[in-house]
């Protein structure tokens, strides 16, 4: 093996357990971390929208320096599954095993990194929702409601949520769910439907009837749910949301009306069967748990399929603090409804710590759409070519933290191209490139002792001072869980690398006339590198290896500083490219296989009479090397075009043509700031 040589240094390395070690528990008096993103319906295969909202975001958060757990599961009852199990002809069973692996290999290959993934129709599942469902009937919690139920006289059956549609009472759509209204998101019972239709045969007659169930009183738990909400969310941080906004204020409709009992029990067959533990029980029998009641269980049950000490962390609130990541429709699930469960179970839960959710991600210029062919659907992302690595920083790249974003295919490429290619593979690869060839692949003597570089150094002072400012920034921006800026603050840190190849003048003639000043330029940037591929690794884990391969060296740990760490007579690997250019034509083949529209970014075409709008300034080429201030007029380039592509979803109108021009006026002055800041030929 090619000689390693680095600095030995407690906290140096990263830890990162082998497969097939013991069960990760939470150490006693330490600040432990669990983790969940949102478990997916095992009734279809997510597609990219999904991919960024939960499970990709969680997989990023959980690569801290902390004893970390991060689970999740197929979510697999409820009507949902049932509706799809129909449409697909098979039993709910054999569905729900179809798409659990088809989940499982789709995040296999997007790199994401469970701790364990699960799935929620096992007995452990079974045995926490019954046992919980006991502790709300001893507290007085449950009420028994005799309730008019929308039932189909040709199935014959009562129809639960999913396998009803009908019109919206609060807002009038026409094809709203018996459990949500799409539309205005809305939580519904399915008897208030208006002109409720059976999903399963639409020409079949659809009454009500009388339907016993129990009700969890929501009502009764409120004041120690809202107190609950108000000191979680202050004490976590959590991210924008519908529930409570910035001020603390509660704002979700639903609480500021007065919560109401809520059906816990539903006449399914595919479900947590209901405990019948007296003749009082008897009118439950042959109903099951409500899909919403069972679904956030799930968390539990899943680490109880892990670890039979599953309890360390789901009861340990001094030890552990609880993480979770969704897209903005289950906030009220995660921050109202469960946690009124746990408050009425009357154990001591870990609860939610911090909530971190998204906007809605759609395709270019309109929604995901599975049945019509639009968008990129799990196995799907592999079949383009597109490294995973690339997908990942995209998708990390515009995640929809603050308001819907657009999937674009020539921003995708773009983002591969300019930022990936061209800014972090290039100074990567002209340093290893250099060092190999110039240097046999042994690190010179630079002349710099081992640790920490000074920031009032001789020569590089501004340099050191500005990665360790960006390192700080990073390092808080992951603690914030402020994903998207923490990516772009990578690519900046890779900015000031390239900046410093160029401005030191690393090159033949340097080695020549300093040799000297151009081994400690190589130190310094090889070492560099190395911070690189940490940063970059909760975001890009196989470019992060592909990095240590060629570096020749383990993982490490995230600095403070920027240190010399790597030494000198150390080899490296053998350096390869990191990234590969995509033809720019290929986003008319991509949109041909996965639908979607050219984008067009101009604005309308002004009336007669009116003065047209000056043209758009030209595009930088891709060829040119990014600077960190022009990353981030890109970055303000990129946001401003999700505007213009919200705007243009907008149904048409004046007063929307009007906001168009101006923000694509806004899109035009950023793009000739950018052209002002690149460096002139």
């Amino acid at each position: 093996m090619a000689t390693q040589k680095f600095r030995q240094a407690d906290g140096l390395l990263q830890i990162i357990p082998h497969p097939g070690a013991p069960a990760i528990l939470p150490k006693e008096g330490e600040t432990n971390i669990l983790i969940t993103s949102a478990l997916p319906y095992c009734n279809n295969v997510p597609h990219l929208g999904n991919i960024i909202g939960s499970t990709l975001s969680a997989d990023v958060f959980r690569t801290r320096n902390r004893t970390t757990l991060y689970i999740c599961g197929t979510d697999e009852y409820g009507t949902a599954t049932e509706t799809q199990a129909i449409k697909e002809g098979v039993e709910p069973k054999v569905l729900c095993d179809k798409y659990h692996i088809l989940h499982k290999e789709t995040y296999e290959w997007f790199d994401i990194g469970f701790d364990y993934f699960g799935r929620t129709s096992t007995e452990w599942h079974s045995t926490i929702c019954q046992g919980i469902y006991r502790n709300l009937r001893k507290n007085g919690y449950l009420e028994k409601q005799d309730k008019e139920q929308v039932y189909c006289e040709g199935c014959p059956k009562f129809l639960a949520d999913r396998f009803v549609e009908g019109i919206c009472p609060h807002c009038g759509y026409e094809d709203a769910r018996g459990d949500q209204c799409d539309l205005c998101s809305r939580t519904l019972d399915a008897i208030e439907l208006i002109k409720p239709r059976c999903m399963v045969n639409k020409d079949h007659k659809v009454t009500t009837r009388t339907s016993t169930h129990n009700y969890l009183k929501l009502n009764e738990i409120q004041p120690r749910t809202e107190e609950w909400i108000k000191k979680s969310w202050k004490a976590g941080h959590w991210s924008p949301n519908s529930v409570i906004n910035a001020n603390g204020e509660i704002i979700d409709a639903r609480i500021k009306a007065g919560l109401l009992p809520t059906p816990l029990t539903r006449d399914l067959k595919w479900g947590v069967k209901v405990p019948i533990d007296s003749e009082e029980d008897k009118a439950m029998e042959g109903k099951v748990l409500y899909v919403w009641y069972d679904a956030p269980i799930g968390y539990p049950s899943i680490t109880a399929n892990y670890t039979p000490e599953w309890e360390k962390w789901w009861f340990n609130p001094n030890d552990v603090n609880l993480y979770q990541f969704m897209g903005k429709d289950n906030v009220y699930f995660h921050t109202v409804y469960f946690p009124s469960v746990e408050l009425a179970d009357g154990r001591n839960w870990t609860m939610l710590h911090h909530l971190s959710t998204t906007e809605y991600l759609n395709y270019e210029g309109g929604k995901f759409s599975k049945s019509r062919n639009r968008g990129v659907f799990g196995p799907a992302a592999k079949e383009t070519g597109i490294p995973s690595s690339v997908w990942r920083y995209y998708l990390l790249s515009t995640r929809p933290e603050t308001a819907d974003a657009m999937f674009s295919w020539a921003d995708c490429i773009a983002a591969n191209n300019n930022v990936l290619l061209n800014n972090f593979g290039n100074f990567v690869n002209r340093v290893l490139k250099f060092v190999a060839s110039q240097y046999d692949s042994v690190i010179p003597e630079s002349g710099d002792e081992p640790g920490p570089l000074s920031p009032n150094d001789e020569h590089d002072a501004k340099f050191i001072s500005d990665v360790n400012a960006s390192l700080q920034e990073y390092i808080s921006d992951m603690e914030a869980v402020k994903l998207r800026k923490g990516l772009h603050t990578v690519m900046q840190i890779s900015g000031l690398g390239n900046n410093y190849l160029q401005s030191s003048g690393l090159g033949k003639a340097l080695m020549t006339s300093d040799p000297k000043r151009c081994a400690q330029v190589v130190s310094r940037a090889v070492n560099l590198i190395w911070v690189l591929s940490t940063l970059v690794y909760p975001y890009m884990p196989a470019t992060s290896a592909a990095i240590l391969e060629q570096l020749n060296v383990p993982a490490r740990a995230v600095p403070d500083v920027l240190s010399t760490d790597i030494l000198a007579g150390h080899t490296i690997g053998k350096p390869a490219h990191l990234f590969k250019k995509i033809e720019e034509n290929m986003a008319e083949k991509f949109r041909a296989k996965f639908g979607g529209l050219p984008e067009v970014e101009e604005a309308p075409k002004p009336k007669a009479g009116k003065k047209k709008s000056s043209k758009a300034p030209a595009a930088l080429s891709p060829d040119v090397v990014r600077t960190p201030e022009m990353l981030a007029v890109e970055a303000k380039i990129a946001e401003q075009g999700d505007v213009i592509r919200a705007l243009k979803a907008k149904p048409k109108a004046p007063e929307t043509d009007l906001e168009i021009k101006a923000a694509v006026d806004v899109l035009n002055k950023l793009k000739t700031d950018l052209l002002d800041l690149a460096p002139k030929a």
